[in-house]
Parts: structure tokens; C-alpha cells; sequence
């Protein structure tokens, strides 16, 4: 018989590509998950590891397993799901991973409904791009991602998740205020030559501020690189920086910059996926469904 967590052990080496990665990512040491992958060959019978210089490939028997693994770790969790159901209380943790301007808008509501409602639960948060948490959601490091799409621009997919539309918000074009010394800007044309701040090359979001940039007919000059989009803000209502920013950044503050709408009216939309095995699991129904009232709060604040 084949032990379920030595099999998880070759599955983790697929996704993850080296010893080290899996040991960081189950808290194990390298050595004992290369003598539990050394055990599960005694057990298959079969050579499931190649040495390929200072890494290890897998065999196409070993390939073999891990599509069964991914099968049994679905229906496991799957039967979890199914006992947590069947209990009369909510109870459990769920693993968040979350973008900054949603962590910043939706969480702490999110948390504190959440907290009255189900105080069984425990919701454990991190920030994350939204690739890099699909991914690791895909790879059962978090229970739930809330991630964004950008028009024209698709997020990965994977087929264990599902995908269930949280809101949507406009992107605009943010501009200092208005100064004598400074021309007047009244559109995305106007500000050709002036310093841009972006988010670094390979977010979604950069992507799609250079297309629209150079679809206006320039090639934005970007002068400062951010993630965080709170240091965005303050460059741009400091005079130093323009930028296309959604509408949720704004949520809870008052803003001097001025929000300029776009040709075409784009909106971003925001999205949770889930592993469709674990979809049904209490505690993840009730973090899906307090996260839809509390973005509805803040699309439509005046209906609290």
C-alpha cells in the first residue's frame, strides 16, 4: 500500500521543482523528504527520482502517481468537506491569500463580520500577487484567493479551481491637483512626458497601463516602480506622478488627486477562487459570503 503522504511528498516535488522548496513549504527538513521519497521507491517498486546534476527529475512513473495523487488528495479533501458540512457549527481555519488594494479595502469589514458571525473560524491572511496566489492556491498553500483581472488581460487558470465574481471597480486616470504652474491635464494624452509610477514589469496592472498608454499614442515614462499602493497615492497628490489606479484604492479615504475617466469606461474585476474540492467546506462558504457583503458595503456604502 502506498503511503497518502509520501505520494503528497512526490506531488510537492512536481510543483515546487526542488527538495528545498518542498521541505520549506511542508516545515520539513531537505533530508527527510528525500528519505520519504526514497521509502515511497521501496513501496512503488519502480525508480521514481533521476538526478539530473544538483536536481532531481521525475520519472514518467513517477508522473504516474502524482496525476493519482492529485485525484486522491481531491477526493480526501473532498470527504473533509463533506464531515465539516455535517456538522451544526462553522468551525475551521481558511488560508487568505489577497491583493493590497482588496486587503486594504475588503479584509479588515470582512474580518470583523466574520469575527460576530463565525467566531469558530480563523482566517489566517497573506499578501500575494494574484498569479503567484492562484498558483499557490492551485498547490493547497491557501484555501481562498481573492485576485483581479484587468480588461483584455486573462489571469492564469486552473482547472481545480473554480472562479466566482466578487465586484467590479472603474480605473481612472489619477492627476495631481490642479497648479498655476502645471498645465492643465484632462486626459490620459496630456500626460505624455510626465513621470508615471507603475507597479514592477510583470504585474497585471503595468501591463495594462503601458497598453493604454500607448494606445493614447505615447510610451509612458516611468520613473518610479511600486507595489505598494499607498506610496503610489502619496506620489501622485505630491505633484511627482501620475498613474491609473481602480477606484477600490480609494475606499475609506478622501483623495487632493484628481480621478479622470478613461475612453471606454474600463473596469477591473475582482474574483475569489477556491479549489473545487474544498468549495463546499463550511468555513469557506462563510468567508465567500461575507466577502460579497462586505464588497456590496462598499460599492453601495449609503445602503449600510
Amino acid at each position: 500500500m502506498l503511503d497518502v503522504r509520501r505520494l503528497r511528498l512526490l506531488r510537492e516535488l512536481s510543483i515546487r521543482g526542488t527538495l528545498a522548496e518542498v521541505a520549506e513549504a511542508l516545515q520539513y527538513s531537505p533530508s527527510s523528504v528525500s528519505q520519504q521519497l526514497a521509502l515511497l521507491e521501496k513501496e512503488a517498486g519502480v525508480e521514481l527520482l533521476r538526478k539530473t546534476g544538483r536536481r532531481v527529475q521525475l520519472t514518467p512513473q513517477a508522473e504516474v502517481l502524482v496525476a493519482h495523487t492529485a485525484q486522491l488528495l481531491e477526493t480526501l479533501e473532498q470527504a473533509e468537506a463533506d464531515l465539516a458540512a455535517s456538522l451544526t457549527t462553522v468551525t475551521g481555519t481558511v488560508r487568505i491569500a489577497v491583493f493590497q488594494s482588496a486587503a486594504l479595502a475588503l479584509m479588515p469589514e470582512t474580518l470583523s463580520r466574520m469575527a460576530t458571525a463565525y467566531p469558530e473560524v480563523r482566517i489566517e491572511m497573506i499578501q500575494r500577487e494574484p498569479e503567484t496566489a492562484l498558483h499557490e492556491t492551485w498547490a493547497r498553500d491557501f484555501d481562498l484567493v481573492i485576485a483581479e483581472q484587468y480588461p483584455g488581460h486573462a489571469a492564469p487558470r486552473y482547472p481545480e479551481l473554480d472562479r466566482v465574481k466578487l465586484t467590479t471597480d472603474a480605473i481612472r486616470l489619477a492627476v495631481p491637483a490642479e497648479a498655476t504652474d502645471r498645465p492643465r491635464i484632462t486626459s490620459i494624452e496630456h500626460t505624455a512626458g510626465l513621470a508615471w509610477v507603475m507597479e514592477p514589469r510583470g504585474a497585471a496592472s503595468r501591463h495594462w497601463a503601458e497598453q493604454a498608454c500607448r494606445s493614447a499614442g505615447f510610451e509612458p515614462d516611468v520613473r518610479f516602480e511600486t507595489a505598494d499602493l499607498q506610496a503610489q497615492i502619496r506620489l501622485i497628490e505630491s505633484g511627482n506622478a501620475v498613474a491609473l489606479m481602480p477606484d477600490l484604492v480609494w475606499t475609506g479615504r478622501g483623495t487632493t488627486a484628481q480621478l479622470l475617466d478613461l475612453p471606454g469606461n474600463p473596469h477591473r474585476t475582482i474574483f475569489t477562487s477556491v479549489r473545487r474540492s474544498s468549495a463546499k467546506r463550511p468555513a469557506i462558504l462563510a468567508a465567500r459570503e461575507t466577502l460579497a457583503i462586505t464588497a456590496e458595503s462598499v460599492r453601495n456604502p449609503d445602503d449600510d
